[in-house]
């Protein structure tokens, strides 16, 4: 069945099957490593900022700092997660003629290496009237390190008790998400206390697991036992919004690429059918030599196999290629107060690739039962006849 022809018009239509639909197969499975990039990186972010698991009041009421049957559940992830309390409240940043609305967030010391790694300028120094803010803000507002600030509690804004406290700017972060950045400062818990007046009370209590997929187990396990008013909310259900839209942009975008991956199947169709025309007399003589349909059907299938599998393997190693030249040279930028990011990440999926290959490669099989069954009923008589 292989031709005897060099650079044959069958083995071109074979190569060109192998080509195209490596095309496609690493056009899909780019697709899926950058829809992982950008939903791991948006995680990432966000969870950084909120937390895994966020637990406050209903209402929006401070909370005790001490809640027993909190403490209780938490023993069954000891070693597991780390708790801190934090009180977020709105402000008031003036400076000068300017003045800016900001939420303004106090956190314990054990948080502050979450917050360390997006600081950009400064340092985070959670003693005295220390605060840290956005670059995005800072530039808007034109403040620099070593500023002093005044932040005002809004809700005394328009009350004869006005609540202020004077704050001196020693560090800048950057998230590259300017929800964040434009509006989110960070100073101590004792610092938020005195301005807000929380009577030593917290907003809240921030939760972070060591493996943030069992987010799920442990949200669903503090809803279930924490009483009212306490609200249990994981960063996936906070921002909602945002994954539900990933989410529904994920499927028409694989089915998009998909497409281009049945163009490669079809084309192996096309490619198989054409050998079957080539080789016409071939298959006649091999029948009339006693070959049955059965192995005459197994070669068509085994050609198909070797195409899928071909197909796969170098749209496969293509794709990785890319993903490596991509994540190490950052050569596909995007505006980070768009994507969230400033360069599209491709996160390697080998569950994907594993899919995608088999899927493929059984796709191919079936593509190749239709020449089969035509080579099939080829008569030896007239085929010997047939040029």
């Amino acid at each position: 069945m292989r031709s005897t022809r060099k650079g044959s018009f069958t083995r071109i239509a074979a190569i060109l099957s192998i080509a195209g639909l490596s095309v496609g197969v690493s056009a899909l499975l780019i697709t899926l490593f950058i829809l992982n990039g950008f939903e791991r990186v948006i995680s990432e972010k966000i969870s950084q900022f909120d937390g895994h698991v966020r637990i406050s009041h209903f209402l929006g009421q401070p909370i005790e700092p001490q809640i027993t049957s909190l403490d209780s559940i938490l023993n069954i992830y000891k070693g597991k997660l780390s708790n801190t309390k934090f009180i977020q409240k709105p402000a008031l940043l003036r400076k000068g003629k300017f003045a800016e609305g900001i939420i303004l967030e106090g956190i314990e010391t054990k948080r502050v290496n979450y917050i360390k790694d997006i600081l950009i300028e400064g340092n985070f120094d959670l003693y005295k009237n220390n605060i840290i803010i956005g670059q995005s803000l800072s530039e808007k507002l034109n403040l620099n390190i070593g500023d002093e600030i005044v932040l005002f509690d809004i809700i005394t804004l328009n009350s004869g008790n006005k609540k202020l406290k004077i704050f001196k700017i020693t560090g800048l972060f950057h998230s590259g998400m300017s929800e964040y950045d434009n509006s989110l400062a960070f100073t101590s818990i004792k610092n938020t206390n005195d301005l807000f007046a929380m009577n030593s009370k917290v907003s809240g209590y921030i939760l972070n697991l060591e493996n943030q997929t069992n987010y799920k187990s442990l949200t669903k396990l503090l809803s279930n036992e924490l009483p009212y008013p306490l609200m249990v909310m994981s960063w996936k259900e906070k921002n909602r919004a945002l994954f539900k839209w990933m989410d529904i942009q994920r499927l028409p975008i694989l089915i998009i690429f998909g497409l281009i991956t049945l163009v490669g199947l079809v084309n192996i169709i096309s490619a198989l059918a054409m050998i079957t025309i080539d080789k016409t007399r071939q298959i006649g003589i091999l029948k009339s030599l006693g070959l049955s349909k059965q192995k005459l059907n197994q070669i068509f299938l085994i050609k198909g196999l070797i195409i899928g599998l071909a197909g796969s393997l170098f749209g496969s190693l293509f794709a990785l290629f890319i993903a490596f030249i991509q994540n190490n040279y950052k050569l596909l930028q995007v505006p980070e107060d768009v994507y969230f990011m400033d360069f599209i990440p491709l996160d390697v999926n080998l569950q994907n690739i594993l899919i995608v290959s088999i899927f493929v490669t059984f796709i191919c099989i079936l593509a190749s039962l239709w020449p089969s069954l035509r080579a099939g009923k080829i008569e030896p008589s007239k085929a010997l006849k047939y040029e």
